[in-house]
């Protein structure tokens, strides 16, 4: 009698355990292609001047992205950039320097171009006292041109545990119409081993308080995969914040690296779930925001149908980069502070990681410019099959090459070779040139799209990742 442990669920996933241990392997999240641990320090100030005023004559819209570092205490299971510090006064020196830095950078772009994009992310951006964001939005505004349309998306992650209602009412005021707020789960045993105790009545009074402003969209996020959690506790979390539909959730997959994160040394590889375990969770996820009527865009993401997300993945448009999935995917994306990340042309730059660092660069002369990455010929067509594959599940390879050049078959023997690997568990197909995830191979894009990743192909040493199932 075959004992094999096989996770089954309503949605046609069927895996057992040797599957999972022969495709379980570490890779990219594939929000960029070449992956950031492929940008190198050859890439500097010129090259990232250049690529604006490539930019330039496209007029495209901007979308701005601000990275805010701090956080008032660490949850272990973070890996973002993020400094740990208690004194609220240092949000007021960290707004001048990324003024400073927009003031730098703002005249390099053609007059007109307006930002039709404007996220907050961290670390945590409400670390910054109201009158702080009040004082970054405006300069920022002062810099560039923010946009009027009705389509503009201003957004802000939020930790629900040091943000008032009032706080909203301010947010938006300063044209701030999506908020997205950590949630991670709602159970005890779980918020002490990860180190964020949080209310389950002060997050909903929080996403209230959004609608009631006349945000149009508010988004949870979930962390399955945690130390404690189980899938009783889960379901338990998923049914309190479906009861107040919230228009997107994040659910993502916990990406365990004690190596690379100290504060995930805290979390005992004891108490996390097995590859097995952890697939389950997801799939619970997947089964219940399903019949409650959501959307599965991909990967970690989940829209009500008529949500922009949704919108946007059924009219092809959907577009997946720093910030996750987005459906601004005509617009050149500009990083500004700590670690900030760009995508300007067929160019990559990132700021340093280092806060200090960044710091004497802002007071320097030049850019902040740390490292880079000019897309080459190669680069934009991967680029764009594996977009394809982490925004729609499919992508027409055979159309696609013809775009760029070259004949599909030919030019990517090798890597077809490899997806039939997937095809042959069901995990992928290949017909006329058209390569999908099967319905059992949606939750792992990434597999598919490791295929096509000519860097990882290359590599002698590989790049540290987060495994691609556990």
């Amino acid at each position: 009698m075959d004992t094999t442990p096989v996770l089954l669920n309503p949605l046609g996933w069927t895996f057992d355990a040797e599957l999972l241990r022969r495709h379980d392997r570490p890779g990219p999240r594939y929000t960029s292609y070449p992956t950031a641990p492929h940008f190198h320090d050859g890439y500097g100030p010129a090259h990232f001047r250049a690529a604006i005023g490539r930019s330039n004559a496209t007029d495209r819209p901007l979308s701005l992205y601000v990275h805010v570092p701090y956080c008032t205490s660490p949850c272990f299971y973070c890996g973002c950039n993020r400094v740990i510090s208690r004194d609220r006064s240092k949000g007021e020196r960290y707004v001048d320097q990324v003024l400073a830095e927009a003031a730098r950078v703002a005249p390099l772009f053609a007059a007109g171009r307006e930002v039709i994009q404007l996220h907050l992310g961290g670390g945590t951006p409400n670390f910054l006292e109201p009158q702080q964001l009040r004082r970054l939005i405006e300069g920022l505004a002062g810099h560039f041109h923010f946009s009027e349309r009705a389509a503009r998306d201003f957004s802000i992650e939020l930790d629900p545990r040091s943000v008032s209602v009032e706080d909203i009412a301010m947010l938006a005021a300063l044209g701030f119409n999506r908020a997205s707020l950590g949630v991670q789960d709602f159970d005890p045993a779980v918020q002490q081993a990860i180190n964020r105790v949080q209310g389950v009545d002060e997050t909903m009074a929080i996403i209230q308080a959004c609608r009631d402003n006349g945000m149009r969209s508010v988004n949870v996020d979930l962390i399955y995969g945690l130390p404690k959690q189980t899938l009783e506790g889960f379901g338990r979390t998923l049914d309190t914040v479906m009861a107040v539909r919230p228009d997107r959730l994040a659910i993502y997959g916990y990406a365990h690296l004690p190596h690379m994160f100290k504060a995930q040394r805290q979390i005992l590889d004891a108490d996390l779930p097995d590859p097995e375990q952890k697939l389950a969770l997801l799939g619970l996820a997947v089964e219940r925001l399903s019949a409650a009527g959501y959307q599965y865009i991909g990967m970690d993401h989940f829209a009500l149908p008529d949500e922009d997300l949704s919108q946007a993945q059924r009219a092809g448009s959907l577009h997946r980069n720093f910030m996750g999935y987005t459906t601004h995917a005509d617009s050149d994306l500009l990083g500004l502070g700590v670690s900030a990340i760009s995508r300007i042309d067929n160019s990559y730059s990132q700021n340093p990681r280092e806060l200090k660092e960044w710091e004497a660069r802002i007071q320097g002369p030049e850019l902040p410019i740390w490292r880079g990455l000019e897309l080459d010929a190669d680069d934009l067509l991967r680029a764009e099959l594996i977009q394809q594959l982490m925004c729609h599940g499919r992508v027409d390879g055979r159309a696609l090459a013809q775009r760029h050049g070259v004949a599909f078959e030919q030019y990517f023997a090798d890597e077809l070779q490899d997806l039939q690997r997937l095809q042959h568990d069901g995990l992928a197909s290949c017909r006329d040139g058209v390569v999908a995830a099967t319905r059992q191979g949606r939750p792992l894009l990434r597999l598919i799209a490791m295929c096509f990743d000519r860097y990882l192909r290359a590599a002698q040493q590989p790049a540290r990742y987060s495994r691609a199932i556990g």
